[in-house]
């Protein structure tokens, strides 16, 4: 199976953000070793993984697409927000997959270095909903029925919904 190569942009105010889309699987071990400094005394990661189901119908797998320019261009925004809002933020990560997943699969990763452990989880927190509120990401869930159905991740911010 051919897979297109990383779409990874570090261009963000703070040269060592840490910015991708990409067919790859993701990696905690990368995206915790990305989000480190000397200067941390928290990283914090989240990690969105593909579930069993959602609203109690089995789901078999996901499947996303990205309009990437501007998805990435959202990343670098978050990015940028985020060392104006927290000044000693070190490094922030935020890579999110493409393709179709399987149940368990990494679907996004968002890592952020800070000094203290409470500015880090909030900024790692507003980069994970700012993400999924703003980014052109969309997912596709198939369903154990063979049925399935497109889920823009802005929408599931919209009506509520963790998805």
């Amino acid at each position: 199976m051919q897979t297109k190569p990383s779409h990874i942009l570090s261009d963000s105010k703070h040269s060592g953000d840490s910015l991708a889309i990409t067919f790859a699987p993701l990696l905690l071990s990368e995206a915790y070793a990305l989000a480190d400094d000397r200067a941390n005394g928290a990283i914090v990661v989240m990690s969105g993984t593909v579930r069993h189901q959602t609203d109690g119908k089995p789901v078999v797998a996901l499947e996303y697409q990205a309009y990437e320019p501007m998805a990435l261009q959202i990343f670098r925004q978050i990015a940028n927000d985020i060392h104006t809002r927290w000044l000693d933020a070190n490094r922030v990560v935020i890579h999110h997959r493409t393709g179709r997943l399987e149940l368990g699969e990494i679907s996004v990763l968002v890592a952020v270095g800070c000094p203290h452990r409470a500015e880090a989880f909030e900024a790692c927190q507003y980069a994970i909903d700012t993400l999924k509120h703003n980014a052109p990401i969309w997912k596709k869930e198939h369903w154990a029925d063979g049925s399935s159905s497109w889920v823009s991740i802005g929408a599931c911010e919209q009506s509520g919904e963790d998805c």
